[in-house]
């Protein structure tokens, strides 16, 4: 007999809760430094394009998919094509599954910074951006210095992400009911911290600067390649798209729900939040711009540095340090949560299908699973694998799945067929603009961006020779290999559960 299949508690309850996956940690610090590289202002233009032509006719079809057939990604998939496509849904699961062993750690991280708010460790030593950089990555992370070495572990690092995994596993081991009501808090929650830092962030000397240097249109960058392939990568790592977590959310709405304007409200709440994330960030970068008497472009990095180092320093000057560091870690753990336990919930819905397990079993095991695989990246080499990891998982991973799902839908199961179920259910109507999108444009846009990127890989390995080559082919390529291998064995696994038609 079939298993009973959770259910949203309302509609705003699944909004509240896909925009929650969307938005995250990215959505904080990589939006405004692709923004500034591709452009400033004028990199709006690319990023609306990808996210009109790519990001929104693919969370339409994940969203169909889960809600038509009930089912996770790979069951879904299965019952739209059989085993092949089937592979493509095990695959995303597999992408999603190693962003969440290192996505908890970058967590982890934000814990510890939250505890360490109080007596700010980080100023110590000074108040200079190489002095916070030293406490987090030497005594922080424990850095080994290189990638070969692995060097000893970070007992905060793993303090933080065993913090992480409890969290996720109490979230989801309800299943949804839960997930419903912690987004309510969870989502609005860091949107209001941010608009207090800006309020805050453009009070400071030098925060007009900041914002000048985040808006400044380059126009001449839009004639670049790599500008909108930038857009495209960044559509699609923010909002969730390949990780299946998408029609595994999608599946636990009645057959019945809207399908289209679910689409529009989570895609575009993700792309205001980001460009709003923007100011907050710049005008603070500004003001540390102004504090230290170098141009705001010498303190603008990107990634875990912008996070955990420039953002720190620039706060440890200011007036009530201690309670804007709080909120400002607070604000990136309501970010990253929802992010990270929708990710977990895509991988565990697959499991429940699959072998009809409960809930609380599947959560646990892969809450266990999770935290031990993460310990790699709590290493003194952690760091590096972790750059190198992510960089492949998010340039090829997710965008090869949803390369994969475009041709399977839109050259094998008819993109007809599943338009004319978005149109019956749904309060906004598609037209045959979809059907293009799917067919040709988005996957042509998605090719284009991994063949690209796969010769400039060739020209000049990532990392600038800061990685040996056996390195990158190890965390890189054969980490995509293995995910591949494995999705290949499940797939031959018969289903021991049909679930609900």
């Amino acid at each position: 007999m079939a298993h009973h299949r959770d259910r949203w508690a309302s509609r705003p309850a699944f909004i509240m809760a896909a925009i929650g996956s969307a938005i995250g940690l990215g959505n904080l610090w990589r939006f405004p430094m692709v923004t500034y590289a591709n452009g400033g202002g004028a990199f709006l233009i690319p990023y609306i394009v990808a996210l009109l032509t790519a990001g929104v006719p693919l969370m339409i079809l994940e969203y169909a998919l889960g809600q038509r057939f009930q089912k996770s990604s790979p069951g879904s998939l299965h019952e739209a094509g059989g085993k092949p496509f089937e592979m493509i849904g095990w695959w995303a699961l597999g992408i999603g599954a190693t962003i969440s062993f290192y996505y908890a750690v970058l967590m982890g991280w934000s814990w510890d910074y939250l505890a360490f708010s109080f007596t700010q460790p980080w100023a110590a030593a000074g108040t200079g951006t190489c002095d916070v950089a030293q406490s987090f990555f030497d005594h922080m992370l424990n850095k080994s210095g290189t990638v070969t070495k692995i060097g000893g572990v970070s007992w905060p690092a793993i303090a933080g992400l065993a913090v992480t995994w409890l969290a996720i596993y109490w979230i989801i081991k309800k299943g949804v009911l839960r997930v419903g009501k912690v987004v309510m808090l969870t989502v609005p929650l860091p949107f209001i911290i941010l608009l207090l830092i800006l309020i805050r962030g453009v009070t400071l000397p030098g925060a007009m600067e900041g914002l000048k240097y985040y808006l400044t249109p380059d126009f001449a960058k839009l004639i670049d390649a790599k500008t909108w392939l930038a857009a495209y990568g960044q559509v699609f790592f923010s909002l969730s798209l390949g990780f299946g977590l998408l029609t595994a959310y999608a599946s636990y709405l009645p057959k019945r729900s809207d399908v289209s304007n679910n689409a529009f409200i989570t895609s575009f709440a993700d792309a205001g939040f980001a460009y709003f994330a923007g100011f907050s960030v710049f005008s603070v970068l500004g003001y540390l711009a102004q504090a230290h008497g170098v141009p705001v472009s010498e303190v603008v990095q990107g990634g875990p540095s912008l996070t955990f180092v420039v953002y720190p320093t620039a706060i440890s000057l200011m007036p009530l340090a201690p309670v804007i560091a709080a909120l400002f870690f607070i604000a990136l753990l309501t970010l990253g949560i929802d992010s990270a336990f929708s990710i977990v919930e895509g991988v565990v819905a697959g499991v429940r299908d699959k072998w009809n397990l409960t809930q609380e079993k599947a959560s646990a095991g892969f809450c266990v699973f999770g935290f031990l695989i993460g310990l790699l990246f709590t290493t003194g080499a952690g760091y590096y694998w972790l750059d190198i990891v992510d960089r492949w998982m998010n340039e090829y991973g997710l965008a090869v799945i949803g390369f994969m799902e475009c041709v399977a839908i839109g050259w094998f199961y008819g993109t007809k067929k599943l338009r004319d179920y978005i149109n019956e259910v749904s309060d906004f109507q598609i037209g045959w603009w979809w059907d293009l999108f799917v067919k040709w444009i988005t996957p042509l846009a998605i090719g284009w961006a991994i063949v690209t990127s796969v010769i400039n890989d060739f020209k000049e390995p990532y990392g600038a020779g800061d990685y040996p080559t056996w390195a990158l082919m190890l965390g890189g390529w054969g980490v995509i290999a293995a995910i591949i291998v494995v999705a290949a064995i499940l797939t031959r696994i018969p289903w021991l559960e049909k679930g609900e038609k």
